[in-house]
């Protein structure tokens, strides 16, 4: 704010300098680079909690590798019966979007192309945000791949600006250098930080402040509220909880009595109160890997296969970690949606595939013989919790090949990295390779 009473101040999100605004019904086109995206708030130097948010992140990351992928709609998924992982904005227009079935998402837009997701690449492009993101603030705390909190109080000096000032920097950074938009917060708590994040998509700038915070709340239906899905939505509204001002009509011990800790969280934020602190990473509980068939799979042979594909693939991410887990855990869907669960504790932390493997295996089998045979799968998993720093792999006295298996798998580990991914595959992923590239018109 200038020394002016009538005079306000804005930045230009585009070059970052000041803009001077003397009305903020009429804001002014940047003095230096004529850039009409001026942000301005009331309380824009005042407010500090920051989220940022990946606009459509893994299909944003295949359309920068791909220049010709720019204006179309563009899906990230696999198989006529997986679902979808991501969709681009124009995929969203037809009504596409995250978790949705594939085929009715190719059904909403039979024009997509679709890619199949590609974990790796996302996670180096994940991992160069949230490095970018740490030059500014120790305090990030990390949500998903694409998305995390961060704490930018104190940092004025530092950084020769405001909090909001040092955003744009971020912002303009991630998509120079790792070229993909990205949509930011502005807040005084996580709560709402995360909330104005998606006000302004994509490549946005959003700001609530605490003057406007509980107007701007008010008439938003309850659901509006990050956490609350539609099961407890539909349970707030047959108790005549409909709007977030419903719930302020409710005192804490009425939301507490009748809906539990949710119910008293949903109270606090239909305040704006949010005193969660921005905490740094939160420590990874597990590492997994799932894979949903085109077709049911009944065939110990093929289960066998694609157990080592997700084993082999846990194991990879394991090891980009450099983390071990005690648990390993197989997981089975049948072709009638049942989960099926099992897990082994083992006495020493694994990271190996072979391990995994070789502990998942008489797991599947129990699964598929006896008088459970005959059933059929659409999905197979593998993973490992009670994660650890790894210490070494222990020996296996009741398999005398398996030091040479693991001696063999740590070998191929070193050329791959040396020579690429497709320098050392073993039989069953030669033969799943093989297979992929046949013709399959269901895919």
């Amino acid at each position: 704010m200038s020394n002016d009473s009538n005079m306000h101040i804005g930045i230009c999100r585009d070059c970052g300098a000041d803009v001077a605004i003397l009305s903020v019904a009429d804001i002014p086109a940047c003095g230096q680079c004529r850039s009409y995206r001026v942000l301005y708030h009331p309380e824009l130097n005042t407010l500090s909690i920051a989220h940022i948010d990946c606009d459509a992140f893994f299909a944003s990351v295949e359309k920068r590798d791909n220049p010709e992928l720019a204006n179309k709609p563009v899906i990230i998924g696999g198989g006529t019966r997986g679902v979808v992982s991501a969709a681009c904005y124009n995929a969203r227009v037809f009504g596409v979007h995250s978790a949705m079935p594939m085929f009715k998402a190719l059904k909403a837009c039979p024009q997509a192309i679709v890619i199949r997701p590609n974990s790796d690449k996302y996670g180096r492009a994940g991992a160069h945000v949230k490095e970018i993101m740490r030059d500014y603030t120790p305090l990030v705390q990390s949500l998903s791949i694409d998305e995390a909190f961060l704490d930018l109080t104190g940092t004025e000096r530092l950084h020769h600006g405001s909090p909001a000032q040092t955003l744009i920097k971020i912002q303009k950074r991630i998509f120079k250098e790792v070229g993909v938009t990205v949509s930011v917060g502005l807040s005084y708590n996580k709560f709402l930080a995360k909330t104005a994040s998606d006000l302004d998509k994509p490549n946005g700038f959003a700001i609530i402040g605490k003057a406007e915070a509980l107007d701007f709340l008010a008439d938003k239906p309850v659901g509006f509220i990050f956490g609350v899905g539609p099961a407890f939505s539909r349970t707030l509204n047959k108790a005549g909880i409909v709007k977030i001002s419903d719930v302020r009509r409710r005192s804490d011990a009425q939301m507490m009595k009748q809906f539990g800790e949710s119910g008293l969280r949903l109270a606090q934020l239909a305040r704006a109160e949010d005193f969660r602190p921005v905490k740094v990473e939160s420590i990874r509980k597990s590492i997994s890997t799932e894979i949903t068939f085109n077709t049911d799979i009944g065939g110990e042979d093929e289960l066998t296969d694609r157990l080592w594909q997700v084993c082999e693939k846990t194991a990879e991410r394991a090891k980009a970690k450099n983390m071990a887990g005690y648990v390993v855990t197989m997981k089975l869907k049948t072709s009638h949606f049942q989960t099926i669960t099992r897990r082994r504790t083992l006495p020493d932390p694994v990271q190996l595939a072979d391990i995994i493997f070789h502990t998942c295996l008489p797991l599947l089998k129990a699964e598929i013989e006896g008088v459970k045979s005959g059933r059929k799968f659409r999905l197979i998993g593998a993973g490992i919790s009670s994660l650890c720093k790894p210490v070494g792999d222990a020996a296996d006295l009741l398999d005398p090949k398996a030091q040479q298996r693991r001696t063999a798998e740590r070998a191929s580990d070193k050329a791959r990295a040396k020579f690429g991914n497709d320098a050392v595959m073993t039989g069953r992923t030669l033969r799943r390779k093989s297979a992929s590239q046949k013709p399959n018109k269901k895919d």
